[in-house]
C-alpha cells in the first residue's frame, strides 16, 4: 500500500480514528509521518475536527440518553413536522418550534446539562421584553411568599402578597 501523502513509498504507520461511529483510516510512510511530527498535533492529516459543538452535544446526548438507545422500538419524534431525535442529533437542528415540545422528555435533560439551565437567563428583546420581566418579576415575588409561608414569617408573606396584588393591579391583572 502507498503512501497516501507523499504517493511513493510504502506506507507503514496507519492512523485510524472514529468520531460519530464513523471510521477514518490514513496510511503514510515513515518519512511523511515524521514530517508531520507527533500525530496529535498532525496538522496535514485532513480529519474534521472532533471538538465541534454539534459532535460534543450529540456525545452528550448519547451518554445521557443511553437507556433510549437499547429500546430501538421507540425514537421520539415531533408530531408537527415528523422529525426524529436521530435526525436532530445528526443535524443539530430542530424542524419546527413544537420540536422543542415534542422531544421534551430527551431534550430537556441534555440543554440543562449543557447550559446549566432550561430556563433563558440572557438580555430579553426590547419589544416583548415588558411582559417576559413582569411575569418573571411575579414567579419571583410568588416564590419569595411561599418561602415566607414555609418559615413561618407571616408578616413579610403579607407584605409580599401586598406587593403582587400591587403590581398585578398596575398591570391590569394577572401577568
Amino acid at each position: 500500500m502507498l503512501c497516501e501523502r507523499c504517493k511513493k513509498n510504502d506506507a507503514n504507520v496507519h492512523i485510524a480514528k472514529v468520531i460519530n461511529g464513523v471510521k477514518q483510516e490514513l496510511n503514510l510512510c515513515e518519512r511523511c509521518a515524521k514530517e508531520m511530527g507527533t500525530f496529535s498535533s498532525a496538522t496535514d492529516i485532513n480529519f474534521p475536527s472532533p471538538f465541534t459543538f454539534q459532535n460534543i452535544l450529540s456525545g452528550i446526548m448519547d451518554y445521557m440518553n443511553q437507556p433510549l438507545q437499547k429500546n430501538n422500538d421507540f425514537i421520539p419524534t415531533c408530531k408537527n413536522c415528523s422529525t426524529s431525535y436521530t435526525e436532530f442529533k445528526e443535524k443539530g437542528l430542530m424542524g419546527c418550534s413544537e420540536c422543542y415540545k415534542n422531544l421534551s422528555c430527551t431534550l430537556m435533560p441534555v440543554i440543562k446539562r449543557v447550559q446549566g439551565s432550561i430556563e433563558h437567563v440572557g438580555k430579553i428583546p426590547r419589544k416583548a421584553g415588558k411582559d417576559i420581566i413582569d411575569k418573571k418579576k411575579i414567579a419571583s415575588l410568588k416564590e419569595e411568599l411561599e418561602k415566607a409561608i414555609l418559615t413561618e414569617e407571616y408578616e413579610k408573606a403579607a407584605e409580599i402578597r401586598d406587593k403582587i396584588r400591587a403590581f398585578q393591579k398596575e398591570n391590569g391583572g394577572e401577568v
